[in-house]
């Protein structure tokens, strides 16, 4: 395992994490009566098996059912200070309500303390207000960091880069869980911001939300060759020092075996996927235009500045990576949440859109002619039946 430096907290970070929303039995709390014997073993196996590859990064979340519940006497078990334990608690109306889910959270975890707590889903302004103002979320969090009880404060986030950056520049927070990989550069501007501030950076689902990367995909899988695509995407993020570690979703102890053959070429990643990059987009190129994939997302309005609330860029995101790279699961799943999935996934799909009001709102766009005919084309190819979030299941 290879570590750095979680910006400003001064933890020494596994470049892979052990993430807790796959591995449980429920999405809801359960008697633990009622806890599949063989799944706790699966789950105890697979977090041995994380620290036996080096990763002592171990994070969870209330919203994630019963994984909290079903950790705490795995890590109870374990040596406490060789851990980083994170979990994650929602924004809340108010502070009484924070500090009651926290309260939750560690009942179940059982520890004294957690390194890192994160407020779960700033994903609008209105949860960054409820986390900051005056007797909001951030000052039970205060009061928890001067008990001991919690080591350092982040927050993660679904949002459009203006809340991110906002969260970012309120400088009230150690470190940032956010979208960024191949297939999402939406954020790197504020990749950037929290680089400046000496912020954590984690990086949330590169290999579900990055593409469902551990599919078959046959032509991406030629493309990354001789890496896999997980391999490529993780040695494509871990190439850039700002970035601290990637989130592995671990169902079961396998699933680290290829992210961890990856640290193989770690000393010469930008080296190593450099020219897949360049094949990669090449392919991009040929399919949909040089032009096109450098510029498809300037001067785009953000899917509250959109008639019926249509998530414009998320939508044509979806459909340049996908086209030309055979993402088509990856892309159908993403595409039937719009609508869905609330903050966590905001906007509406093209059935929504208001044909009338498309022009004015993406006029600045030099692809302008070009989009109508494109979000057309998306709806028609990735258009099912709605989708929920794990979490909804």
């Amino acid at each position: 395992m290879r570590y750095r430096r979680f910006g400003r907290t001064g933890l020494q970070m596994p470049v892979f994490s052990c993430g807790g929303m796959r591995y449980q039995q429920s999405w809801s709390d359960v008697p633990w009566d009622q806890v599949d014997q063989a799944g706790q073993k699966n789950l105890e196996a697979t977090i041995h098996r994380s620290l036996e590859v080096g990763i002592n990064h171990i994070e969870t979340a209330r919203g994630y059912g019963s994984s909290e519940m079903q950790l705490g006497p795995v890590l109870r078990a374990l040596p406490r200070e060789k851990l980083i334990v994170q979990t994650k608690v929602m924004p809340k109306p108010t502070a009484a309500e924070f500090r009651e889910t926290f309260e939750t959270s560690m009942r179940y975890l059982g520890l004294d303390h957690v390194e890192l707590l994160s407020i779960h889903g700033i994903n609008h302004m209105g949860h960054l207000d409820e986390t900051l103002r005056p007797g909001g979320c951030m000052e039970v969090c205060r009061e928890l960091q001067r008990s001991g009880r919690v080591r350092h404060v982040g927050f993660s986030s679904h949002a459009t880069p203006e809340v991110i950056s906002a969260a970012i520049r309120s400088d009230e927070f150690d470190y940032v869980n956010l979208h960024w990989y191949f297939v999402n550069d939406l954020n790197r501007a504020c990749v950037a911001e929290a680089a400046q501030r000496d912020m954590g950076v984690f990086i949330i689902s590169p290999n579900d939300k990055g593409g469902k990367l551990y599919l078959e995909l046959p032509k991406l899988r030629a493309l990354c060759a001789p890496l896999t695509p997980m391999q490529f995407n993780d040695l494509y993020c871990l190439a850039r020092p700002e970035i601290h570690t990637l989130s592995l979703g671990a169902a079961r102890p396998s699933d680290f075996d290829e992210h961890i053959a990856a640290l193989e070429h770690y000393d010469r990643a930008a080296a190593v996927i450099e020219p897949i990059d360049r094949r990669i987009r090449a392919e991009m190129d040929r399919e949909l235009g040089a032009d096109w994939c450098r510029k498809w997302f300037t001067r785009l309005p953000e899917f509250n500045e959109v008639p019926g609330e249509v998530n414009l860029l998320e939508i044509l995101r979806i459909w340049t990576y996908a086209k030309p790279l055979g993402l088509t699961d990856w892309a159908k799943f993403r595409y039937n949440m719009l609508g869905n999935a609330d903050h966590w996934f905001p906007g509406e799909h093209v059935g929504k859109l208001d044909w009338s009001g498309l022009a004015s709102v993406i006029r600045k766009s030099p692809f302008a002619d070009r989009i109508p005919e494109i979000l057309r084309e998306a709806h028609e190819l990735f258009h099912d039946a709605p989708v929920k979030r794990l979490s909804q299941t």
